[in-house]
């Protein structure tokens, strides 16, 4: 068990992050014209897939979210208190963005921005959400599936694997949407592969074994790309037929093991990194920012394309051109001023620490994570509409059921008054209507 900080996790973490930051920045190609923006994604370009078996790092976040959480588990109170800080302290930073978000649509639409643009900037600044929903839910099985790890072993992430296997044969043969099942399967297993890190024999690994154990899981994705059902992008494509991440297949859970192989050769001189004054002050930085920089980097971009590309009349330049080498650079400058901008004003949230006791039962903290999960799911899939569209067919209902969930990880409520309360909200909205 690991007693003190571990730095190899906190560089993976702030590399996870940064990669996808610099993945969503890199990727829209954009132009405004007669009331329509066009976007495209300039991952798209032929042989730019590859660039993706790297920069889709959702795995690496899971790993290092599995070793974090059994570390933050074994240190906790009770499972009890660890479900509750958890549950809160992720949505701590949740709660302005979607403040903010109720509101700006109806701004915009108001300064006379037209519906389709706003539509578009409207669901980018939700989708990223999905992570999330999924990520409570994860968090919710966590002390199951500890206990399980220690049962077990690695027999537990290998059977999550199997029955991913299942879900995408299924899936690819007419029953489509039974593979939102390993929305749990894949993460759960991946999130397992961080508790044997820590509790496990991939912490001790030669370098020599992380690298086959790298070549297996990239070479595994390469099979299973070059011989199946399954695109060769990690994120999914404009107008493709399948994608990896939505719902996610199987084929992510070997590509985490090629990319934690890969990191774990190289934990030495990573670790030797994150010792330096400068980059270890980095590093603290960003984790405590973590959920604020995820957040915020998508409202970051959408704020400099709505200025440059709606605003300006500015064009994306095609995407590998000499043009677009160019101006990657002061683009990535200018978005990461605004998120800097951003940060300042809304990371206090996350930095604040919740004191106050917590009384909440388990199975109250389990629905609470399941509203939360749901509001949350709810947010990514609709996206943040104009409230003058309509409130019940828009974010409110969501953003509500999310809001509740996090108050319910708080204090205990008895289930009369639970009870009380959901039929005094349901007479009030019949009146209403």
């Amino acid at each position: 068990m690991h007693t003190s900080r571990d730095r190899f996790l906190d560089v993976v973490r702030a590399g996870a992050i940064l990669a996808v930051i610099a993945q969503h920045w890199v990727m829209p190609v954009l132009s405004y014209s007669d009331g329509h923006l066009a976007t495209g994604n300039a991952l798209a370009t032929p042989g730019w897939w590859v660039v993706t078996w790297l920069s889709q790092v959702m795995p690496l976040v899971f790993f290092a979210g599995g070793a974090a959480n059994l570390i933050s588990l074994s240190r906790a109170g009770s499972p009890r208190k660890w479900l509750a800080a958890r549950i809160k302290r992720l949505m701590v930073p949740v709660l302005p963005l979607m403040a903010v978000w109720l509101v700006v649509p109806d701004f915009l639409r108001g300064l006379g921005v037209p519906d389709q643009p706003l539509q578009v900037g409207s669901a980018i600044a939700a989708q990223l959400l999905w992570f999330l929903a999924v990520y409570v839910l994860v968090i919710l099985l966590t002390p199951v599936m500890v206990a399980a790890h220690r049962r077990w072993g690695l027999k537990v992430p290998l059977v999550m694997g199997a029955a991913g296997v299942l879900v995408d044969v299924a899936r690819f043969n007419d029953f489509g949407f039974i593979g939102y099942a390993n929305a749990i399967f894949v993460w759960v297993a991946v999130h397992q592969l961080g508790f044997h890190y820590v509790e496990g024999r991939l912490g001790t690994l030669t370098r020599r074994a992380a690298l086959g154990l790298s070549a297996a899981g990239f070479g595994v994705t390469a099979l299973m790309v070059a011989f199946g059902p399954y695109p060769a992008s990690m994120i999914g494509m404009p107008g493709a037929p399948v994608s990896n991440m939505s719902p996610p297949t199987v084929l992510l859970a070997f590509l985490a093991v090629g990319q934690i192989g890969l990191l774990l050769a190289f934990r030495p001189q990573l670790n030797a990194l994150a010792g330096r004054p400068g980059v270890g002050n980095a590093l603290s930085w960003l984790g405590a920012r973590f959920m604020s920089v995820y957040l915020w980097h998508m409202p970051a971009l959408i704020v400099v394309a709505g200025v440059t590309v709606y605003g300006l009349g500015y064009e994306t330049p095609a995407p590998g051109t000499v043009f677009w080498l160019v101006m990657a650079p002061a683009w990535f400058a200018v978005c990461g001023l605004v998120l800097l901008g951003l940060l300042r004003v809304f990371a206090h949230f996350e930095l604040q620490r919740d004191t106050s006791a917590v009384t909440a039962r388990t199975p109250q903290l389990v629905v609470a994570g399941l509203l939360v999960s749901g509001g949350l799911l709810g947010l990514a899939a609709r996206g943040f509409a104009p409230l003058s569209d309509g409130i019940a067919h828009g974010p409110v209902p969501w953003v509500v059921l999310a809001t509740a969930g996090f108050l319910l990880a708080g204090k205990q409520i008895p289930v009369t008054d639970l009870l009380a309360r959901a039929v005094s909200v349901t007479e009030r909205a019949a009146l209403r209507r």
